[in-house]
């Protein structure tokens, strides 16, 4: 017969093991004050998912955005049918660099927090944890967009596989309530190399089929229901941006008209004509102004 005092000091060194395990143990996120903000971002705490509301929102809204006005009408309907429990698409938006796209989301979510929506912002490295995530939200009355800004994925990250599945893919049905809205300077999502073109196959009546790896990169940017293009601005458009972003900073008239010059060198050195260079020039210029 096993003594008493055995057992018993057994049992102790069973539950400082279990302790041990709980703390290095993934653990699902706990849930947030909700009424905080209607914006949160997703971290990695140790072993713990952590939802931090974010407490600056960028104030940013729908009227600040000009000369992408179709992309604009596009993404606004999407949001309104699903705040208002309709058919709504996840959307990746792709293209030019510094056209809006990150900034449409968030002047989306300003236009229709008041209505429920809100944000959660995940990083690529945490996607794996997209699954959690939903589960959190999937029971709250509000609608989530999780926000993936400039995404994309070298080969054989783990984060690919749990967006995939996510979207359209899992014996899951995401939750009704939760979209996935992300952003990208590729199409695919993944860099792509001419040695792929090899694995194409033609014919003989001239049909073209891609190959298995060409399949594979184009599959997870496809299940994006709704996808929303940006193209570098034009002179004229670039223009009318930095005219925009100096009546936000309180510019004049008169020194707008005079600022036109300055503004075209100012992009023609950073070699871009886009609204977030727009947005730096006019920082800049008001800056100096306000120095006179």
């Amino acid at each position: 017969m096993i003594p008493t005092s055995s057992v018993e000091a057994l049992l102790a060194r069973a539950e400082s093991l279990l302790a041990r395990l709980e703390s290095v143990l993934p653990h699902p996120p706990a849930a947030p004050d909700w009424a905080a903000s209607p914006a949160f971002r997703y971290r990695r705490r140790g072993n713990a998912g952590v939802l931090e509301p974010v407490r600056h929102v960028a104030t940013i809204r729908l009227a600040d955005l000009k000369e992408i006005d179709g992309q604009k009408e596009r993404l606004v309907r999407n949001t309104e049918q699903f705040v208002a429990g309709r058919g709504a698409n996840n959307v990746l938006l792709t293209g030019a660099r510094g056209t809006g796209k990150s900034s449409l989301i968030k002047a989306c979510l300003n236009e229709y927090a008041p209505r429920g929506l809100r944000l959660i912002e995940v990083d690529k490295a945490d996607l794996v944890d997209l699954p959690d995530i939903v589960d959190l939200v999937a029971d709250r009355p509000e609608r989530f967009v999780v926000f993936c800004d400039d995404l994309s994925f070298d080969e054989g990250e783990p984060g690919y596989k749990a967006l995939k599945s996510m979207l359209d893919g899992s014996v899951a049905q995401t939750a009704d309530n939760v979209l996935i809205y992300a952003t990208s300077n590729r199409r695919h999502l993944l860099p792509e190399y001419m040695r792929e073109n090899l694995s194409y196959t033609h014919t003989d009546d001239g049909e073209v089929h891609p190959g298995e790896v060409v399949e594979e990169k184009i599959s997870l940017s496809e299940r994006f229901g709704l996808w929303i293009s940006f193209y570098p601005f034009s002179q004229g458009e670039y223009l009318a941006i930095v005219a925009q972003w100096l009546r936000a900073f309180g510019v004049g008239e008169e020194a707008i008209a005079a600022a036109r010059q300055e503004s075209l060198v100012w992009a023609l050195e950073r070699g871009s004509r886009s609204g977030r260079v727009a947005q730096q020039f006019a920082r800049d210029y008001a800056g100096r102004l306000a120095d006179v």
